[in-house]
């Protein structure tokens, strides 16, 4: 299953992430669809009910629009079916974050989107998932190995003695978002690809649901799960179906050229990911600090504490923007719609400068 996950970076640096090339062979990047930049809210600690950026064709809003176009939008985590009678969604009487791939045909609620090519891709800097213990259960981070070159095109920047030390001393992590390429030319071309954090795409399904009595129409989401990989199966029986690389993305927001069936092959289980253990904190979700991503020692029996570096890495969130932000980061709590008690965190897309100061490497199989 997939109950919670992160996603860190400004909408402006999500754009530049999942930057993708064309037929044509050229790179564009997404551009979100109109007033859903405003509906993203960065964050630590996401859970059901919130709003995540996902990835789609844009000829699911504009049908002249070209056959290979992806548009970014904001969506909430679990599915309303477009036939829901119910004035407030919040009615449903059954769970529809997660989509079982085994028996997406046997459920109306699942099968009408697939077969209408109602394909989506959740992005996220990676998810959490809980292991059973005797007395209780253990919290992990998940997510794309983070090393150099993973998710970018070489550049001039490798041969920077400071940019070569930091991946030297911790090979797990991605570059400063200081290095991140420029925005896209005019003409669309992007000149070099994001070296930033590598964003997790989680295979999806979408549905848009209209209130019977009127009024804006509500764009929701499942993420389609499979078995767990040999790698993980030791933490949960259950995992996203991850799409990796560019080309598995394509073809499963391609819903002209790639009919359902087809599409649907894409979604196996894939021992591409890396984890490592995190602190109970997470499991509230109005937590929602950097804290809920700093990897532990399962050696330790208590709690880690706060230590100084943490503490000047809190302050310094608090206190400082990085220049090339184009947004103030905010942070969500548990149900936008429904709290009055939302977390406040006023920098993000800072996950892989603080994997790279833990003390601990993420631990990889």
């Amino acid at each position: 299953m997939c109950g919670r996950t992160a996603c860190t970076l400004a909408s402006d640096e999500v754009s530049r992430a999942c930057s993708y090339r064309n037929r044509g062979g050229q790179r564009r990047q997404p551009r979100w669809r109109d007033g859903d930049a405003d509906k993203y809210r960065p964050s630590y600690n996401k859970s059901p009910q919130s709003m995540s950026p996902v990835l789609l064709s844009r000829r699911h809003f504009d049908t002249n629009a070209p056959v290979d176009e992806c548009v970014l939008a904001s969506m909430r985590w679990g599915l309303v079916p477009a036939w829901f009678k119910e004035n407030d969604p919040s009615k449903m009487q059954y769970s529809t974050n997660n989509c079982r791939s085994e028996n997406m045909l046997e459920k109306k609620t699942f099968k009408d989107p697939l077969i209408k090519g109602q394909r989506c891709v959740i992005l996220a800097d990676g998810f959490y998932e809980w292991k059973r213990q005797a007395k209780d259960k253990q919290p992990f981070f998940i997510y794309f190995p983070q090393t150099q070159g993973t998710s970018r095109e070489k550049t001039e920047d490798e041969d920077d003695p400071v940019t070569s030390a930091g991946n030297k001393e911790n090979s797990e992590t991605a570059c400063p978002p200081e290095e991140a390429s420029a925005d896209l030319t005019e003409g669309g071309e992007a000149p070099g690809e994001w070296n930033g954090w590598k964003l997790l795409t989680m295979a999806g399904l979408f549905d848009c649901w209209t209130p019977p009595g009127g009024g804006e129409p509500l764009y929701t989401y499942s993420v389609i799960t499979v078995n767990a990989s040999l790698n993980l199966e030791s933490i949960h029986d259950r995992m996203p179906a991850v799409l990796d690389g560019e080309e598995e993305v394509r073809r499963w927001l391609d819903f002209g050229e790639v009919k359902s069936l087809d599409a649907v092959k894409l979604l196996q289980s894939k021992s591409s990911l890396t984890f490592h253990p995190v602190s109970s904190l997470v499991n509230n979700s109005r937590n929602n600090s950097p804290e809920c991503l700093q990897p532990i020692d399962l050696n330790s029996k208590k709690e880690p504490k706060a230590t100084a570096s943490s503490k000047m890495m809190m302050s310094w969130l608090m206190t400082s923007a990085p220049s090339k932000r184009k947004e103030p980061a905010t942070c969500e709590s548990k149900e936008e719609q429904e709290s009055e008690a939302e977390a406040q965190c006023p920098s993000t897309g800072l996950l892989h400068q603080w994997l790279q100061g833990a003390n601990k490497k993420p631990r990889t199989k």
